[in-house]
């Protein structure tokens, strides 16, 4: 930053300059794969590790589109973006109205139950750029949901729905009950993931259903996949 080498988590004021290098591996990756398209929308299977915004630059260079959900850089998978004006209004009013339904998959540590679903509280530290989960107290309800697909070993296979949408909400609340997600830094059990070498989150958005009205109606009830594996 400002032709200084620096590290993570530094605030930004108007006028810095940042750079970011990447080596010749990291420059052939590519971000994202094309699920599907039409003239409306397309939904793309996006990388661990590409920020969201920076994804939507990449693709906005390209074409007009519209930025219509976000998804952790860490978190690898599916996000739609809109091609219209007006499927953007409506792809707006679906995610706002939870006309949506998004499963996700995670790789975590620890045995869960067969199925649950979880209340607890989240409190956002917006400094700090994370959340806390407590059973009860201040903050917001949310409401996770998951069940065991496939145990392996000390890690577990699992599918998450969320009921709440909130930031980090998955990784926060499995790390609460004793699941945290393998290769997770900011909520994850460092010891584990080092002994395991898990140096990338495996959290996947793996499949989004919608629910348009209007012009987007042909859409209703499709279910995009994620064809990643964890």
């Amino acid at each position: 930053m400002n032709g200084e080498k620096v590290g993570a988590d530094l605030p930004l004021r108007r006028g810095d300059k940042v750079a970011y290098y990447m080596n010749a591996a990291q420059e052939g990756r590519a971000s994202h794969a094309v699920v599907y398209a039409d003239e409306n929308v397309f939904v793309v299977d996006k990388e661990s590790g590409v920020n969201a915004e920076a994804l939507y630059a990449e693709l906005s260079a390209r074409e007009k589109c519209y930025f219509i959900h976000r998804l952790d850089r860490n978190t690898e998978g599916l996000m739609i973006f809109a091609r219209t004006r007006e499927a953007e209004r409506e792809l707006v009013a679906c995610f706002r109205e939870r006309r949506t339904e998004k499963i996700y998959r995670a790789l975590v540590f620890g045995t869960p139950k067969a199925h649950a679903v979880e209340t607890a509280f989240l409190v956002k530290d917006e400094k700090n750029a994370r959340v806390f989960v407590s059973a009860r107290g201040a903050g917001e309800k949310i409401v996770t949901e998951y069940s065991l697909l496939e145990q392996r070993g000390e890690t577990a296979l699992v599918e998450v729905v969320l009921h709440t949408g909130k930031t980090h909400q998955i990784r926060a609340h499995l790390a609460f009950l004793g699941l945290p997600v393998v290769g997770d830094e900011k909520y994850g059990d460092h010891a584990a993931n080092r002994r395991l070498h898990a140096a990338r989150q495996r959290l996947l958005a793996a499949k989004l259903t919608l629910h348009p009205h209007g012009t987007l109606a042909y859409l209703d009830g499709k279910v995009f996949a994620s064809e990643k594996t964890l």
